[in-house]
């Protein structure tokens, strides 16, 4: 744990430098994957809403972007990991493994949040790198969807990270119950109000 906290304490010097000398940049990737997001939504071909939904969208609910929650993170791989079946809104029971646990610091509070791959695509060269960050938090039901939201980032060689809340996302599940979306595992709730990302409808 020595090397975890000393990891910790260089990420969030990194952090913070790089915000105050590139503000300007890291909020502009944040509108523009907002925008994107909205052109995925709008889109027959690409949308999850359904068709008389998509016919009034506008834009998809955001909070303003907010570097607080834009924070660097340590993984610590966890190799040993049973793949186990992830709940879900439906009866289907995908099958993932935890593949590691990011350990970050928001306004000076420690969290953890672990992060996952679904075995049944890891044969192919499309998701072989991809992790997948269910979480909950307090703003659940109120502000944001009730079942939680999702993240998602690709393995890096090394073991510092980014993970940006701003581009936290609903499950399809939220906008159409024809699709079947994982349910956050308990050891994913965020004792905290991530005031970041898509909002509720």
């Amino acid at each position: 744990m020595p090397r975890l906290l000393l990891l910790l304490s260089f990420s969030f010097y990194l952090l913070s430098s790089a915000l105050a000398q590139t503000d300007s940049v890291w909020y502009n990737s944040v509108i523009e994957w907002q925008q994107e997001m909205n052109k995925e939504y709008a889109d027959s071909i690409t949308s999850p809403l359904t068709p008389e939904d998509r016919a009034t969208f506008k834009e998809l609910p955001f909070y303003a972007p907010n570097a607080d929650f834009c924070v660097n993170a340590v993984l610590e791989i966890t190799p040993n990991a049973e793949p186990f079946i992830m709940k879900t809104s439906s009866t289907k029971t995908p099958t993932y493994r935890q593949y590691g646990v990011f350990h970050f610091k928001i306004n000076e509070q420690s969290f953890s949040l672990p992060a996952y791959q679904r075995v049944e695509v890891l044969t192919t060269d499309e998701y072989a790198d991809y992790l997948f960050l269910p979480f909950n938090d307090l703003t659940n039901g109120v502000e944001t969807y009730i079942s939680g939201r999702f993240m998602d980032c690709r393995i890096q060689k090394d073991s510092l990270y980014i993970l940006d809340f701003n581009k936290a996302y609903n499950p399809y599940c939220a906008y159409n119950h024809k699709y079947s979306c994982p349910i956050p595992p308990a050891e994913n709730f965020l004792n905290i109000r991530i005031e970041a990302g898509v909002m509720d409808n």
